[in-house]
């Protein structure tokens, strides 16, 4: 998966999967069954929006998008979050049994402002707003999906990283009464994802909360998950009770697991395919015709400048 949402000059006014997962035809009849009656056959519950998180949301018109959205029971039917399991429809199925609240946040590292927080501490002195990203996992599928959230930077500025702080590390909760996936070994849990801190300070870069204007669902990643709009979908950890502020590059899920296959910086680059598929193109959930996956998925004008001088190739 890799987020999406349009350049600022272009607006209107108005996890990857490994391929034997990707190759199972039932895959695409899923996906399609969920944009009509299939969510119902999944017994999907669509939350109501908690007053006390979301009553204030203001639309950020900057990244918004006019594109056609992706149906409600499709964003929420139709995941990669292996504490749930390993089909796209698993975390839909199990995900019932994730506690989102109360949820504790642990930060520590070199930050002048450690400990454990109360998710609505983080939350609460900020303003939520209401952005429309592209949600894509370029081998397979992509959304469109209007994200609420805050702004990671506005969260770190409060935190106050020192100067040693040059990365930051996530981690997803591990509790396998709660995330049943975890009783497997596809991965080394906790879920580990990282940025760069100039990437962590972007302002495309968001902590989402919640989607379609209601609280995050748990198969989408409650109550805390992150959005990096220009890199695959895999560097938006779900379900985030740690943030570490460190000096050294620190080792995310899929590197340890794949080195040759995923790299840390994860940025879409459509000339660099993974070793058992192209990353040229991508296809639109409620489409058969696949498109063109574009550099930086579209945000060269906002990003590229933080990867000056880097060979991309090399750096994936």
């Amino acid at each position: 998966m890799l987020f999406r949402f349009l350049k600022s000059s272009d607006v209107k006014s108005s996890e990857i999967t490994p391929e034997n997962i990707y190759h199972n035809r039932r895959e695409f009849i899923q996906a399609s069954a969920l944009l009509g009656i299939g969510a119902v056959a999944l017994g999907l519950n669509i939350p109501q929006a908690r007053a006390d998180v979301l009553a204030n949301i203001t639309r950020s018109g900057t990244y918004d998008t006019d594109e056609k959205q992706t149906p409600y029971r499709a964003v929420t039917g139709y995941n990669n979050f292996y504490e749930f399991g390993t089909g796209k429809d698993d975390p839909a199925r199990n995900a019932h049994t994730l506690r989102p609240r109360p949820w504790t946040v642990k930060v520590d590292g070199h930050v002048e402002n450690p400990g454990d927080y109360d998710i609505d501490d983080l939350i609460r002195p900020h303003t939520l707003q209401e952005r429309i990203y592209r949600m894509r996992c370029v081998e397979a599928w992509s959304m469109v999906i209007p994200w609420v959230g805050i702004p990671l930077a506005d969260i770190i500025n409060r935190l106050g990283p020192t100067s040693k702080a040059k990365y930051i590390l996530f981690e997803t909760l591990v509790d396998r009464k709660q995330m049943p996936g975890q009783s497997r070994r596809v991965i080394k849990w906790p879920y580990a994802e990282g940025l760069r801190m100039d990437e962590a300070m972007n302002p495309l870069t968001l902590m989402a909360v919640g989607l379609y204007g209601e609280t995050l669902p748990n198969q989408n990643g409650a109550p805390l998950r992150l959005v990096v709009p220009w890199k695959y979908g895999f560097k938006g950890i779900k379900s985030i009770v740690r943030i570490s502020f460190v000096k050294n590059r620190p080792r995310n899920s899929w590197k340890r697991l794949a080195p040759k296959e995923y790299g840390f910086f994860a940025n879409v680059n459509p000339d660099v395919d993974h070793p058992r598929w192209t990353q040229a193109n991508e296809r639109r959930i409620g489409e058969f015709r696949r498109r063109d996956t574009l550099m930086f998925n579209g945000y060269g004008e906002e990003v590229a400048h933080m990867y000056s001088g880097m060979n991309l190739k090399k750096y994936f």
